[in-house]
């Protein structure tokens, strides 16, 4: 069975940036015809351990690893993703993702940052060994404003 994983790199817990991936994945599965399922990880939840405790980090990133398809989300910070989810796939061992699709999806408040996901996220995601054959940038102005209301509709650059 196909398992659809996410990593969120947004440092704050149930973040629109949570909720856009999770739609992105209920998307994916939708066009894969797999049911809706496969890990979840917060790189928030894992912020206190990602210097101090490498077998935290390396437990959900081995979590992750199990699944068939990921899709790994980060808001737009400083015009790059997050320091945090940097810290999390620099732990990552060599190879982590080789031969794995993963679908990045970067969000920023600013169309100038629509490339930050090709030039700044695909690129690590490839040196991981990544097949990444579509990356989504979103405006956050295409998201709700409260994630309880989110839902596909919402996103539909993505169908």
């Amino acid at each position: 069975m196909t398992q659809i994983g996410v990593l969120v790199g947004n440092p704050r817990p149930a973040s629109r940036t949570l909720q856009a991936a999770l739609a992105l994945r209920e998307a994916l599965a939708s066009t894969l015809g797999v049911p809706v399922e496969g890990p979840v990880v917060e790189a928030a939840e894992l912020a206190p351990a990602v210097f101090t405790q490498p077998d935290t980090i390396n437990a959900a990133l081995e979590t992750l690893g199990q699944a068939d398809v990921l899709v790994i989300a980060t808001p737009t910070y400083k015009a790059a993703y997050t320091g945090l989810l940097k810290a999390v796939l620099d732990q990552a061992p060599p190879g982590w993702l080789r031969g794995k699709i993963v679908v990045p999806l970067q969000i920023a408040a600013s169309d100038k940052h629509a490339l930050a996901v090709e030039v700044h996220l695909r690129p690590v995601l490839a040196e991981l060994g990544a097949v990444v054959p579509q990356a989504v940038f979103l405006n956050e102005a295409s998201l709700p404003a409260d994630v309880t209301s989110f839902d596909l509709e919402a996103l539909k650059v993505l169908r």
